[in-house]
C-alpha cells in the first residue's frame, strides 16, 4: 500500500528513519497490521486510508500498540466532544474566521525537515462576532488537514506561536477550563502530531494569570513545553526572524497572503469533513469496560468559565 503514501523529503525521511523508527520496507506489514486490528473492534470505525494511518504510525514512532492506542482514543474522544467535532466543514462561518488571519500556519517550517510553525493571533479575533468555541473547532479542522497533508508537521511536529496581544477581558471571560483540560488529553492521548513547543510573546499580565491557569490543567508532558516572553525580539533568539511572516519582521509570507492559500486548502478539504460524521465510537460495542468523559478526562469540581470583574 506504500504507492498511496506521499514521498518524504530527503530530510524528512532521514528523521522518519533515525527518530521514528520508520523502515519503508515494512510500511505494508505495519498498515495491514493496523487494518487488521480495527477489523477486529466492533466499537471503532474508523478511516483506513494509507497516509492517515502512516501519520498514526509515525506520531507513535512505530509502535503498533500505542498506535493502536491512540487511532482509538482520536475516535472516542471526538464522539465524547461533539460540541468540538460534530457537523464541521467550511461554512461560512469558517471561511469567515480564516479569513480574519488568527489562526496560520505558515509556509516556511523551521528549517528543511524542521517543524512547522503554527500562528494564533489574538488581536484579529472579534469576541463580539466569534466565540471561543467558533475558534477551536476552527483549529480541530486545520489539525486534521494537516494530518493527511503536513508531512513536516507528521515527522517532526508542530510549534505554536501565540500572540496575546490586544487580547480583549470579553475573549478572556469566555475561556473554558472543562474543555481545556479535554483538549490537552486529546493532545496527548489521540492527536497523532506532536506539539514540540508553544511560545506566547505578548502576554497582558490578565492573560499571564489565564495561561498559568489552563497550563494547570494540561498533561505534565505539555506543560514544560510552555514559554513566555515579553515581546517579538525575545522570540526571535529561539524563532529566528526569517521563519516569521512579515508582519512580525520576517520574510515567512504575509499573513493575507497565508489566509487566502489556506482557505483554497481548506475549502478542497471539505469532502473530509462531510466523510466524517460517519467515523467514531459505539460504547455499547466496546469489549471490556465502557469509557465516559468522567473516566477519561477525570474532570473535577464545578468550574466552567473565568469570571472577570
Amino acid at each position: 500500500m506504500t504507492e498511496e503514501l506521499r514521498p518524504l523529503s530527503a530530510e524528512l525521511r532521514q528523521i522518519a528513519e533515525t527518530e521514528l523508527n520508520e523502515v519503508v520496507e515494512r510500511l505494508p506489514a505495519d498498515l495491514d497490521a493496523l487494518r487488521d486490528w480495527l477489523s477486529k473492534q466492533p466499537h471503532l470505525k474508523a478511516r483506513q486510508d494509507s497516509q492517515f494511518l502512516v501519520a498514526f504510525l509515525r506520531g507513535c514512532k512505530f509502535s503498533l500498540e500505542k498506535t493502536k492506542s491512540k487511532l482509538d482514543h482520536f475516535y472516542t474522544i471526538k464522539t465524547l466532544i461533539p460540541e468540538l467535532f460534530a457537523n464541521r466543514g467550511m461554512d461560512d462561518k469558517n471561511i469567515s474566521l480564516c479569513r480574519t488571519g488568527t489562526y496560520v500556519r505558515l509556509p516556511k517550517p523551521l528549517g528543511p525537515g524542521g517543524p512547522r510553525i503554527q500562528l494564533t493571533n489574538y488581536s484579529k479575533f472579534d469576541p463580539k462576532v466569534y466565540k471561543i468555541m467558533d475558534l477551536f473547532r476552527y483549529q480541530t479542522m486545520v489539525m486534521e488537514q494537516r494530518i493527511l497533508h503536513d508531512d513536516n508537521c507528521n515527522v517532526s511536529g508542530y510549534i505554536e506561536l501565540i500572540d496575546m496581544s490586544a487580547m480583549s477581558l470579553s475573549f478572556l471571560a469566555q475561556m473554558d477550563f472543562t474543555l481545556l483540560k479535554k483538549m490537552g488529553v486529546f493532545s496527548e492521548k489521540a492527536q497523532p502530531t506532536r506539539i514540540k513547543g508553544v511560545h506566547l510573546i505578548n502576554c497582558p499580565k490578565e492573560a499571564v494569570a489565564v495561561l498559568n491557569l489552563a497550563k494547570g490543567l494540561m498533561p505534565s508532558k505539555l506543560q514544560k513545553r510552555f514559554h513566555v516572553y515579553k515581546n517579538v525580539e525575545d522570540l526571535y533568539k529561539v524563532i529566528p526572524r526569517e521563519y516569521l511572516p512579515e508582519e512580525y519582521g520576517g520574510t515567512n509570507g504575509r499573513i493575507e497572503d497565508i489566509t487566502a492559500d489556506i482557505e483554497k486548502e481548506m475549502l478542497a478539504f471539505n469532502d473530509y469533513f462531510k466523510q466524517d460524521e460517519q467515523y467514531g465510537v459505539n460504547e455499547k460495542l466496546r469489549p471490556g469496560k465502557r469509557i465516559n468523559s468522567d473516566t477519561l478526562f477525570g474532570i473535577e469540581g464545578s468550574f466552567r468559565k473565568l469570571d472577570i470583574d
